[in-house]
Formats: C-alpha cells, sequence, structure tokens
C-alpha cells in the first residue's frame, strides 16, 4: 500500500480505503458466492443495499470542481514503476471490490458481482459483473481482469513483488476468473486482488487515432479509454486536467456508486511551488486546500474571503481514522555509513521536535514513536503475552533492550536538554569506532562522516535545518538537497540519496505489504517502498509470521513485535504527525448530514451548491 502525501488524493478520497488492507479474522465464508469481504465480524450491509448509509441519493448533479496539484505528470498509464501518473486518474478506472467508507475493514462488489473464496484460503474466484461497460460500450470481461494482472506484474517490479503469493489468474468459466496463491490461510489475498485496477485489454492491444500500436509498457499521453464515472475530456501535458462525467456511466445505479461522482466535471491545475499554489487557492482558481504546514494555518489565513466567510476552514479527522503513519528522516543502509545501529541511533538525539513544536508547529502536532502510530499495533511498555513468544522465537537476532527497555524518543527543548542528548550521541559514535578530532566526527576510516537528506520541495527545509544544525555541534556534517517532484520520485525510486524524508501509511491490517516496506525481498528492488533497505533475518521471520496470523489477536501482537524491533534497529529518525485533515473550502458545496467514520469524502460524496456559490461568487460553474 503506497504512502501518498500528494493533494491529489482528494481525488480519490472514496477510494482511500483502497490502500487498507483487513484484520486476519476469517469472517467472510468461504466456498460460497458474496457480495462483500470482511475479515472482523459482519459486513454491515446485507446482500440487497441499495447504497452505503452515508451518501445523499438526491445530491444534485451539476457544478465542478476544482483541485490544484504540486509538480506535473507525464504519462496517463496508470501501472507503469516510472514516470508520475496524471491525478485523477482513479476516476477513470475501477476495481473488482471498493470500500464502504463506514466500515474500517469491508469491501464489496463493484466491478465483480460476486467472490468465492476456497476454504482454505488458497485461491479465490471473482464472477464479473455483466452490466460493466467500458465507455466505448465494450463488456468489463473476465479476460481484461487476467491480462491486467499479468501485464501488471510484466512491467512493474514492484507489483510482481507485491503479488508474489500468488500463483495465477485463469478464466475458469465464462465470466470468472479465479487467482490461486502459493500458501493457505493467508486471508489478506482475496482482498489484495479485491482491490485490483483492471484495464481494458482491447483498447491497450490495439492502435491509436494515427495506426501506431500501443504498449501497456510505455508511458503515453493518450487519453485513455476507461469504465469509471469520469472520462478524461482535455489536459495541457504536465500542467492540466479537465475530467467529465460520463453520462451513460454503467454504474449510475450500482449500491457502491449512488449519491457520488455528483460533478459535472473535474478540473486539475499543476503548479511548481507551493506557495504560488496558496496564492492561487486565495485567488480562487481552484477550489480546495488541504493544509500542510502549521505557520500557514496559524498565521495566513487572514485574508479577505476568509473573513467574510466565503472561504471556509474546517478539519476532518475522519481521513485518519483508519490508518497510521511513520514518517521522518530514512537512513539508507545501502551507504555503508548506516550499517551500524549506534550510529543510527546516535542521529535521533540531534532531532530537537520539542523546539521545533515551540518555534515552529505552534503545537499542533505530536512527535511520531511507532512504525503503527495512531493504530492499535502500537507496541508500547515492555513486551508480555504472546508478544513476548513472538519476540523469543527471534530473540538472538535482536537488540536486547527490546525485551527490558520501552523505546521512546529523546526529548529536548531546552539548551540544557539538548546539550545532554548530544552528550549521549557523541558517546554512541564513539561506541561505534569514531572520533571527535576538532571539528569534525571522524569514522574508523579517518573519513569525516557526512550526509545529504534528501527533500521534496522546501517544506521540510526548517524542519531538516534543526537536525543540520544539532549534529554541527558534534562534528557531524549534514546538508539538505531540495529537488523538485520528479526529480524526487527518481531518485526516491533508486535509492539514490543517503537520507530521504518519507514514510509509510499502514493499515487495519498489517500483512503482506510490510514486505515491500521492510522485507529483504524488496531491499534492492527498485521502486519499492523498503527506502532504507531493510534487509533483516529478524523482520523477515517477524513478516512471515504476521502474513499468516490466525486471528485478531496474534496479528496484534505480531505487529507489536515487528514495531518493537523496527524501531530498535533505528532505521529512521521519527518526525511528527497531525491526525486530521486541515482544509480550507471556497463555500460552494454542501455534503451529507453525517460523514462516514474513515472519510471526509471531498469531492466524491459532496456536490455543487447552487445557493451557496451564488453568494460565494466567482467560480466556474
Amino acid at each position: 500500500m503506497t504512502l501518498a502525501f500528494k493533494p491529489t488524493s482528494l481525488l480519490l478520497s472514496g477510494l482511500m480505503a483502497l490502500g487498507l488492507a483487513l484484520p486476519a479474522t476469517a469472517q467472510t465464508p468461504t466456498d460460497v458466492w458474496t457480495n462483500s469481504f470482511t475479515l472482523d465480524g459482519e459486513a454491515k450491509y446485507g446482500l440487497e443495499y441499495t447504497h452505503f448509509d452515508y451518501v445523499n441519493v438526491d445530491a444534485p448533479k451539476g457544478g465542478t470542481v476544482r483541485l490544484g496539484d504540486l509538480g506535473g505528470f507525464d504519462t496517463f498509464n496508470p501501472i507503469l514503476p516510472k514516470g508520475e501518473v496524471a491525478g485523477g486518474i482513479g476516476l477513470l478506472f475501477e476495481t473488482l471490490m471498493t470500500p464502504s467508507l463506514d466500515e474500517d475493514n469491508t469491501y464489496y462488489v463493484h466491478l465483480a458481482e460476486a467472490l468465492k473464496i476456497a476454504p482454505d484460503y488458497g485461491a479465490v474466484t471473482f464472477r464479473m459483473d455483466p452490466d460493466a461497460r467500458w465507455h466505448d460500450g465494450k463488456p468489463v470481461t473476465a479476460e481484461d481482469v487476467v491480462w491486467t494482472f499479468e501485464k501488471l506484474i510484466e512491467v512493474n517490479p514492484d507489483r510482481a513483488q507485491y503479488y508474489a503469493n500468488i500463483t495465477s489468474a485463469e478464466v475458469t468459466a465464462p465470466g470468472e476468473v479465479t487467482f490461486t496463491f502459493d500458501q493457505t490461510n493467508n486471508r489478506e489475498l482475496p482482498l489484495i486482488l479485491g482491490q485490483l485496477l483492471v484495464l481494458p485489454q482491447h483498447w491497450w492491444e490495439g492502435t491509436d487515432a494515427e495506426g501506431n500500436q500501443r504498449n501497456i509498457g510505455e508511458s503515453t499521453l493518450e487519453p485513455p479509454l476507461g469504465s469509471g464515472p469520469y472520462r478524461l475530456a482535455s489536459f495541457e501535458a504536465g500542467q492540466s486536467l479537465v475530467f467529465e462525467r460520463v453520462e451513460d456511466y454503467w454504474g449510475v445505479d450500482h449500491p457502491t456508486q449512488v449519491g457520488q461522482n455528483n460533478f459535472d466535471e473535474y478540473h486539475i491545475e499543476y503548479f511548481l511551488d507551493l506557495t504560488v499554489q496558496f496564492e492561487a487557492f486565495k485567488g480562487d482558481q481552484f477550489d480546495w486546500w488541504a493544509e500542510n504546514q502549521a505557520r500557514r494555518w496559524a498565521t495566513a489565513y487572514d485574508f479577505p474571503a476568509v473573513t467574510e466567510g466565503r472561504v471556509v476552514q474546517e478539519l476532518f479527522p475522519q481521513d485518519y481514522n483508519g490508518s497510521g503513519v511513520l514518517v521522518g528522516f530514512v537512513m539508507n543502509l545501502r551507504r555503508d555509513k548506516f550499517a551500524d545501529p549506534l550510529v543510527r541511533e546516535a542521529l535521533n538525539y540531534a532531532f530537537d521536535f520539542e523546539e521545533l513544536s515551540n518555534t515552529l508547529f505552534y503545537g499542533q502536532y505530536e512527535r511520531i514513536d511507532s512504525f503503527f502510530f495512531g493504530l492499535p499495533f502500537k507496541s508500547s511498555g515492555l513486551p508480555e503475552g504472546e508478544e513476548l513468544e513472538v519476540l523469543e522465537s527471534v530473540r538472538d537476532q535482536i537488540p536486547a533492550k527490546v525485551f527490558d527497555t520501552p523505546y521512546t524518543n529523546p526529548v529536548s527543548g531546552d539548551p540544557a536538554k539538548l546539550r545532554a542528548n548530544l552528550r549521549t550521541a557523541l558517546d554512541l559514535f564513539t561506541q561505534a569506532g569514531y572520533r571527535l578530532e576538532g571539528n569534525q566526527m571522524l569514522g574508523p576510516d579517518g573519513q569525516p562522516f557526512t550526509f545529504e537528506i534528501l527533500l521534496n520541495g522546501p517544506t521540510i527545509e526548517p524542519v531538516a535545518q534543526n537536525l543540520v544544525t544539532n549534529l554541527a555541534q558534534i562534528g557531524v556534517t549534514a546538508t539538505i538537497r531540495t529537488v523538485d517532484s520528479p526529480q524526487f520520485i527518481n531518485r526516491a525510486r533508486s535509492f539514490d540519496y543517503d537520507v530521504i524524508y518519507a514514510g509509510w501509511t499502514q493499515s487495519y491490517s498489517p500483512g503482506n505489504e510490510q514486505r515491500f516496506f521492510f522485507g529483504s525481498s524488496t531491499a534492492e528492488e527498485e521502486g519499492s517502498q523498503n527506502y532504507a533497505g531493510v534487509a533483516d533475518p529478524a523482520v523477515d521471520a517477524l513478516i512471515e509470521q504476521l502474513i499468516v496470523a490466525d486471528d485478531r489477536e496474534s496479528q496484534e501482537a505480531i505487529t507489536k513485535a515487528l514495531d518493537r524491533v523496527l524501531l530498535n534497529k533505528h532505521f529512521v529518525i521519527p518526525s511528527y504527525t497531525l491526525r486530521t485533515t486541515r482544509s480550507a473550502r471556497w463555500d460552494r458545496f454542501s455534503r451529507p448530514e453525517e460523514l462516514p467514520e474513515f472519510s471526509s469524502g471531498f469531492p466524491s460524496l459532496w456536490w455543487w451548491d447552487e445557493a451557496k456559490a451564488a453568494k460565494t461568487g466567482g467560480a466556474v460553474q
């Protein structure tokens, strides 16, 4: 499951939970056809449901929603590991199943009309909805699903790794596709296949308007054929996109779609600079702003449109209710300088979160102290019970303090505490064979210890500077390199960095994706999210135990054990988070009275409000 910090995630707010997998306590019946998949309790909506409770079934259709994004795009091919795919691509393409946003762990069939799971969870079969259609009127078929899956693992190595336990995808009956697994009792795999984005085989194997053969293995800016509620109407390469609602959309009355997709058009405008983008929002060039800077949230919303009530500020904790996060300065263990855990631990003692909280963050953030921060899988205190038993299985491969010392981040916030922390850092460097000579930290090889911090844009520069300034006091030279989004993405994919500011979004069911985050098999797999290059036998062993956990209690115990080991290996200097969306919007929209528990639903559940728009003025209609 990928981590997304980009504003275009708003386009997929109704699909955000596609990044979340499910708890490992099987509740969905096996060996029978069913319309939902849940692993914790029972599905809320039965076989005959007509819509989700949180939608407004009478929401008017019309109007335009305008969104802003940072960077650009260079492809409409949604499955390639390289390039920058256009925002809003999820408006065109659909998945076999889609999540309910008022259940944290339940999916309902969409392109498929039913699924059937093998009794041992060794396979899953999806029966396609005969009504599902591509925008050219042709049916979405089981053959499309097989072709998409095979092409995805062919052209995208990280997806091949992600789907490593799936041995085959076959059309096993008319309109039915069966995925077979190389292991049993991995209850997450049916859900992972339900999340598969399906592409049209006939279109990709055809030719374009000039007669050129299309190639799913190459980038393209030809508007693609989709099956979703919108089609791409126009675009300026790398700069803007316009999506228009499909009037004869096959799923308009589908239970998963009723009350949604209410705007006639989606506009996306790209900007190269975040400050310029915010000024464009203030100037009514787009409608919704998700704030990512505490200072700006605290000080920059005094412009006339706010004081006049035409721009509304609102917090949405719902967007974070179903996920956890770790974000921070990730050290690249592929570089020898970070091989020693004592060195990695030392660097954390130079990060003064408390000073930043007082001077830069306006007290809005919490310090992260878990790889599963915000979820019930966060480790705390000392291990006991099943968690202790799990850790005993890898005792010889993990730090002894895992068993007797709770993990805590260093606390600074005043000069005395910072000096004490820097003395601790210096002591850790000394234990690792380094020495402070003059104003330089020299390694066992006599070379100065230096590294570069790679950032995606300037937002985190003041945070990184805190670390740089404090490390300089103990002779460590760190520098900051800020690049634009395309360059950052390319360098991140190829692991071309010393330290990167990045992280991982975690779900209510940690499982298979942990290999992609921290498994040895992905440490050298370009494009994986194993940013740190973790290749650790203890971590691998815990991940494999987690994947086949047979109940919720075991899943929690193993995940807490994994969290504890990851923290004590010091792969990351944890930074901070805010468990709510800080939003501002031009007041032209309305929404359901009660939002779902796990999403603010903008813009998929919202609609154009003519009365509000008339009062606000200046909008595209």
